[in-house]
C-alpha cells in the first residue's frame, strides 16, 4: 500500500469536508448538494471520457487506479544485487548455467532478457528487443493515464457548462429578485463540483501514475543495463559499479551497507 497516496487523499477530503461544514453551518447537504448539478458534471465528464478513450481502458480503470495506491515492491538496489549474483554465477560456471535460474525470476522483462543472453543472442538484437519493450510499456502507461487525465480535463468544462446553464435560467427570471441569490448559488455549484473532481481526484491520480511510471522505467533501465552487461561478460564488481550510477547517493550507501 502506498501510504502517501492514501493519506494525502484522505487528508484533502477531510479538509474539504471541514471547510464545507464550517461554511454551511453544519448543513452540507442543504447548501452544497444539488442533484441535477451532480448529474450534469459527474455524468457528463464520465460519458465524454468514455467517448474520448478506448472502452477497454475505461473498463480497466479500476485496475489502472490500483497502481496508484499499491507499490509493486520493485527496489532498484535489490535488482542490482540480483544481477550481480547472476554475473558471479555466470563468471564461475558459464553463461549457460543461468538457464536453471530463469524460471525462478518473477520479472518477465529480466527473465526474457536473460533467456536471450543464454541463447547466445548478440548485443544489438537484445538491445533492440528490450527497447521495443520499453516503447510498448511507455505507450501502455500513457494510454492508461489518459483516462483520469481526460476526466480531469472534462469535469471542469462540464462544471462551466452547468454554470452557464444556471446563469441563463437565473437571468430569465430576473423579475423575482428573491430568486437571484439562490439561483446564482446553484449555478456556481457545478463549477465547484468540476474543480473538486479534477483537483481532488483525477489530476492527482495522473501525477501519481506518472511518478509510478518513472519508477518502473528506472527499474527496467537498470535491468536492461544488467542484461547487456551479462551478455558482454562484465566482471561482477565492475557491473555493480556501472549499475549503481542509476541510484541516488542514499540508495548507493544502502547498497554498500547491505554488502558489508
Amino acid at each position: 500500500m502506498d501510504l502517501g497516496t492514501l493519506l494525502g487523499l484522505l487528508a484533502a477530503i477531510g479538509l474539504l469536508l471541514y471547510t464545507l461544514f464550517s461554511g454551511a453551518d453544519g448543513d452540507i447537504v442543504g447548501t452544497f448538494v444539488d442533484i441535477p448539478s451532480v448529474a450534469m458534471v459527474v455524468g457528463g465528464a464520465i460519458f465524454v471520457t468514455v467517448a474520448a478513450c478506448r472502452l477497454e481502458r475505461v473498463l480497466a480503470f479500476a485496475k489502472i487506479l490500483k497502481n496508484a495506491f499499491f507499490n509493486r515492491g520493485r527496489k532498484p538496489a535489490e535488482l542490482i544485487q540480483q544481477i550481480v549474483k547472476l554475473a558471479d554465477v555466470a563468471r564461475r560456471e558459464g553463461i549457460l548455467s543461468l538457464q536453471n535460474t530463469i524460471s525462478e525470476i518473477p520479472d518477465p522483462f529480466l527473465a526474457n532478457g536473460l533467456q536471450m543472453v543464454v541463447d547466445g543472442t548478440d548485443a544489438d538484437t537484445i538491445k533492440q528487443v528490450l527497447e521495443m519493450e520499453f516503447d510498448a510499456i511507455e505507450e501502455r502507461h500513457t494510454e492508461g493515464r489518459s483516462v483520469p487525465d481526460m476526466l480531469g480535463k472534462y469535469a471542469p468544462a462540464f462544471g462551466m457548462i452547468g454554470t452557464l446553464i444556471g446563469l441563463v435560467v437565473m437571468l430569465k427570471n430576473m423579475d423575482d429578485v428573491s430568486k437571484i441569490g439562490p439561483g446564482m448559488a446553484i449555478a456556481l455549484l457545478t463549477t465547484m463540483y468540476g474543480a473538486i473532481i479534477a483537483n481532488l481526484f483525477a489530476l492527482p491520480m495522473v501525477d501519481k501514475l506518472a511518478a509510478k511510471h518513472n519508477e518502473e522505467m528506472l527499474y527496467l533501465e537498470i535491468a536492461k543495463a544488467g542484461i547487456l552487461g551479462l551478455q558482454a561478460g562484465d566482471n561482477p564488481r565492475m557491473l555493480e559499479m556501472k549499475l549503481a550510477v542509476f541510484l541516488s547517493p542514499k540508495q548507493r550507501a544502502m547498497l554498500s551497507a547491505e554488502k558489508s
